[in-house]
């Protein structure tokens, strides 16, 4: 707590609950890579191992929500702390409170919660047509073509570049919606977490190219996604992303017509 509260000072507790369920959120992922010893157990961490190791179809919509619900607290919660410490440092002044910051993070992780309803109906979706494989994993290579195009061509779209703009530059992105109050809090929060969303949405949803139980995708896209929010580092790290994954979806594409 102390060291917590001498690298950020003011709300200690807020901050260790935040990175505390971060941690706990990945711990839960990698537990699932762990044989579960009694899986027929009706309660306790076995049965909430059991929940992402099962195939989608076995275990239906609401593990796949619950899975979804877990990987965006652990990849998408990081990403916008900066933005979450920004905030903070304006409840030093009489514009927030402590209990508006709370807020404004349920706020943010409320709407990556709502992203994974429609993330986990896809998967469902798709693993009861037989395109998922038991890790999640898509089993077909003109929808991973397709999936990695998208994601390389939304690099440019306008919408991906107002999103991203408004990531790095989380100050003025508060100044410019600014509500007093719990209120206004959690609107800021809802704000930033669709902002987040409308930047993040189609690099989240290569997890069913690598696999959405994947931790090697999901830490290496959480570093990736948490770099393009930093101003001097996104601007020149999100063009050449959208090249990589632009061409690298192509050539996907290519070799799977050639071998159809």
């Amino acid at each position: 707590m102390k060291a917590i509260a001498r690298l950020l000072p003011g709300h200690s507790a807020l901050w260790l609950t935040f990175f505390a369920s971060v941690l706990i959120a990945w711990g839960v992922l990698f537990a699932t890579h762990v044989p579960v010893a009694a899986p027929d157990e009706a309660f306790g961490l076995a049965y909430l191992i059991s929940l992402c190791t099962q195939t989608v179809a076995d275990t239906g919509f609401l593990s796949a929500v619950f899975m979804w619900s877990l990987m965006s607290l652990a990849m998408m919660a990081p990403t916008a702390f900066p933005a979450f410490r920004t905030y903070a440092d304006l409840t030093h002044t009489d514009a927030a409170s402590g209990k508006s910051l709370a807020v404004l993070v349920i706020g943010y992780l409320a709407v990556w919660v709502g992203f994974s309803v429609p993330a986990a109906f896809l998967q469902v979706q798709l693993a009861q047509m037989g395109f998922l494989d038991q890790a999640g994993r898509s089993t077909s290579g003109l929808l991973n073509g397709a999936l990695i195009a998208l994601a390389g061509l939304y690099q440019f779209s306008s919408l991906k570049n107002a999103c991203l703009s408004a990531c790095q530059n989380p100050m003025t992105f508060f100044f410019n919606h600014w509500n007093p109050g719990l209120r206004g809090a959690l609107q800021l929060g809802l704000r930033l977490g669709a902002v987040c969303l409308g930047c993040c949405w189609a690099l989240m949803l290569l997890a069913f190219v690598a696999g959405t139980m994947n931790l090697a995708f999901m830490g290496l896209a959480m570093v990736l996604m948490t770099l393009e929010k930093l101003p001097r580092i996104g601007a020149r790290l999100s063009a050449p992303l959208g090249v990589f994954l632009g061409i690298g979806g192509a050539v996907v594409i290519v070799l799977s017509l050639v071998n159809l």
